[in-house]
């Protein structure tokens, strides 16, 4: 039994040795002054897809490199090797940086590519803020402009399409938002929101692939919008819901929805006889009381003077 643990310890100590020995190895070398054998460690340690060490070196070599020939290899990998570590953030600067910096190199339409490329893996899900998406497309768009006849353009392209398909989940989603929020207690301001949102939506995506259930979700929240409203107010806002109804009809003839929308126009229609009949009857029941009122005007009217001018 102590033998089999003598082996153990003395197994665990000669691993930690070599560690220390490999550790030891690495730091000798990071803090030499021999650039150059630095620089064959970084690329071996790359190409052995040891990128956390290989960066530390990378890092140290572009401060001493600064100005050298050998300075646009070294930025091109230290560039790469951010990316392969997935600091898409710095990665994406390095790989501007080069590009403007070192136009004419063979690595420059790459460089710009994978800038874009960076953008577009930092495109967060369709619920968080889109700046980056944004970003995204407009440097894929630059990339395409700059080399409209490279293989890695239609790469781009493709990117452009899945950011925009992004984009137009975050202008549904969020139109479809402020009418849930309408439908759980919300004020009666947030249905029209969502209509402004759905108008916003189709303005900037023309071509949306939610264009009938956004066009739906139009005239069901405008509905929602005009039965919400105070009477003296629903007509004109039922009669826009009719409108939408409408148009929905001339755009989708074919839709299942085309069932939903009709009902929707139907009791927009009852809606505006509804709010007809409350304001006539309103409007009879103020009459009546100002007769009312008139009539016990005159009659107090009447008993003063007969106070005043007694019968003799």
């Amino acid at each position: 039994m102590f033998k089999i643990k003598h082996v153990l310890l003395l197994s665990f100590t000669i691993i930690a040795l070599t560690i220390a020995g490999c550790k030891s190895q690495f730091e000798k070398i990071r803090l030499s002054n021999d650039v150059a054998k630095k620089y064959q460690e970084a690329m071996r340690l790359y190409n052995k897809k040891n990128y956390s060490k290989a960066l530390i070196l990378f890092e140290d070599l572009s401060q001493k490199y600064r100005g050298r020939a050998e300075a646009e290899e070294l930025n091109y990998y230290y560039a790469l090797t951010l990316f392969k570590l997935r600091d898409y953030t710095t990665a994406r600067y390095q790989f501007k940086s080069f590009a403007d910096s070192y136009p004419t190199s063979k690595y420059a339409e790459e460089c710009r590519y994978m800038s874009a490329y960076c953008y577009y893996l930092d495109s967060p899900r369709p619920s968080l803020d889109q700046e980056n998406t944004y970003k995204a497309i407009d440097a894929l768009q630059l990339f395409i402009n700059f080399y409209p006849k490279s293989e890695r353009a239609v790469e781009a392209a493709k990117y452009i399409g899945i950011l925009r398909t992004k984009l137009e989940d975050k202008a549904y989603a969020n139109a479809k938002m402020y009418y849930e929020i309408g439908g759980n207690g919300g004020e009666a301001s947030n249905y029209r929101a969502a209509v402004i949102a759905l108008k916003n939506a189709q303005i900037d995506y023309p071509d949306i692939k939610y264009s009938e259930e956004m066009d739906l979700l139009m005239i069901k929240s405008q509905y929602a919008f005009a039965k919400n409203s105070i009477e003296e107010r629903q007509e004109d806002r039922f009669t826009e819901a009719i409108t939408y109804a409408n148009e929905f009809a001339e755009a989708h003839p074919e839709s299942k929805y085309l069932k939903e929308a009709n009902a929707l126009k139907k009791d927009s229609e009852s809606g505006i006889e509804s709010a007809k009949r409350f304001i006539a009857e309103r409007l009879a029941n103020y009459e009546k009381y100002k007769s009312q009122l008139t009539k016990e005007a005159k009659r107090d009217s009447s008993a003063i003077n007969t106070i005043k001018t007694p019968n003799r």
